[in-house]
């Protein structure tokens, strides 16, 4: 048994190739057929040429372009002429059937196209008054308050059609709309959510991490005490145990370092901003950068933007970022390879700091961590540097985002918003 579709009726109550309203279709053109006083073969032929073709027009991709929705109007247009025609032409009763192209084009045309086959439909019925025999009128049921007020009723339908199609379209587009703001809500609502819930987990980490740094900073403090005084009380020639010595305190000098940036990452950020000349201070990161980086180092090459005006910054804090950043790009290239800073003035409200290197890149898989604390992929690392650098860019009320490709390199724009008054 056909397993049932959550979103609608069971599986084997559906006919793929069939709708309500091909019922509703193939009813009203059975009536009109077995309704005509004349049961002539060509009406009847021309009938269910036009059932057929109006059950066929929905499954047909051409008619559903923004042309090719001219051409079965035109069609329909024809046969219902042709079906009033061959059924006592201008005293057929037939001729509500008029009202088929003229519905169609109200609800798929804009008002040129709608006006325009009204204006044909009317035509057509019209044109059944050439075919008299002028000279025996009177033979005729011809009503001439009876035949305007049939060619009136053809403009109206295709108005109020048309309005009513209108309306429906503005009520749909209101609709997509309303969906894709909600939808754009949502997803920032995510964002917030998840924004909220790695805060929460930076707050109890902190609190953990201050704890147990404070623990152990006095320990690790008492250690390289004692590896210094047994160094000097170890008798010459006892290499070996020199060595050792060493080895405990260069680990507990480590080991320090790596409590530091814990207790760094968990305490609170105080800001000291003041007036800063981004060039200058990027200058002095570079300068920094190519000191502390053995060579052969990568080139560092500076694409500055004249309209860069200055910005309030806590100049110590933003040369830590830009230098973290700086040798994040130098450990994902090769040597030799070439590192571009650049800054550009996106807009009034905010200026962007690039760091754009040709090196590894970042795997797919990484993607949504690099910024978490302690995710790292690099051997020595700890995972703290690219966290740090979240925590000081928010607390400036900027944002860090990336875009990498692996084995082509990456780019870290730093978005940071200009203070009034700067």
């Amino acid at each position: 048994m056909p397993a049932a579709d959550p979103h609608g009726p069971p599986a084997r109550f559906r006919l793929p190739f069939f709708a309500a309203q091909d019922l509703v279709w193939l009813l009203f053109f059975t009536a009109l057929a077995m309704g005509s006083p004349f049961h002539d073969v060509p009406s009847v032929v021309c009938i269910v040429a036009l059932a057929l073709f109006q059950l066929a027009e929905p499954r047909i991709a051409l008619f559903r372009t923004d042309r090719g929705k001219l051409l079965p109007i035109t069609i329909k247009l024809l046969l219902c002429w042709l079906v009033i025609g061959y059924t006592a032409a201008i005293n057929s009763s037939y001729y509500p059937i008029l009202m088929l192209p003229v519905v169609s084009a109200a609800t798929t045309t804009g008002p040129l196209a709608t006006t325009i086959f009204t204006a044909l439909a009317c035509v057509a019925y019209v044109s059944f008054l050439g075919f008299l025999d002028w000279t025996e009128l009177k033979n005729y049921l011809v009503i001439w308050e009876e035949l305007l007020l049939r060619i009136i009723f053809l403009p109206v339908v295709g108005y109020l059609t048309y309005q009513l199609a209108k309306a429906n379209r503005a009520e749909a587009q209101r609709y997509q709309t309303v969906a894709k703001e909600l939808a754009e809500a949502n997803r920032h609502l995510q964002e917030a959510a998840e924004a909220v819930r790695r805060s929460e987990r930076l707050a109890a980490l902190g609190q953990l991490t201050a704890g147990l740094a404070h623990e152990l900073r006095n320990p690790l403090g008492t250690i390289r005490a004692s590896a210094e005084v047994l160094a000097k009380q170890l008798p010459e020639g006892n290499d070996l145990a020199r060595e050792m010595a060493g080895y405990i305190a260069s680990d507990v000098d480590r080991a320090n370092s790596l409590v530091a940036r814990f207790l760094e990452f968990a305490r609170p950020l105080v800001l000291h901003r003041e007036p800063v000349e981004l060039h200058g201070l990027l200058d002095r990161v570079v300068q920094e950068f190519e000191r502390m980086t053995p060579a052969p180092a990568v080139t560092v090459y500076k694409n500055y933007d004249p309209a860069v005006r200055p910005l309030a910054l806590d100049a110590e804090w933003m040369e830590r970022v830009v230098l973290n950043l700086l040798v994040n790009a130098a450990q994902a290239s090769s040597s030799g390879s070439v590192v571009t800073l650049r800054t550009r003035q996106v807009s009034g409200a905010e200026t962007e700091i690039a760091v754009i290197d040709r090196g590894s890149g970042v795997a797919p898989e990484h993607r949504g961590s690099i910024f978490n604390p302690f995710f790292t992929t690099k051997k020595e690392g700890v995972g703290l540097g690219l966290a740090i650098v979240a925590k000081i860019v928010d607390e400036h009320g900027g944002r860090l985002e990336f875009d990498s490709e692996p084995g082509r390199g990456s780019v870290f724009r730093l978005l940071l918003p200009a203070v009034a008054g700067v």
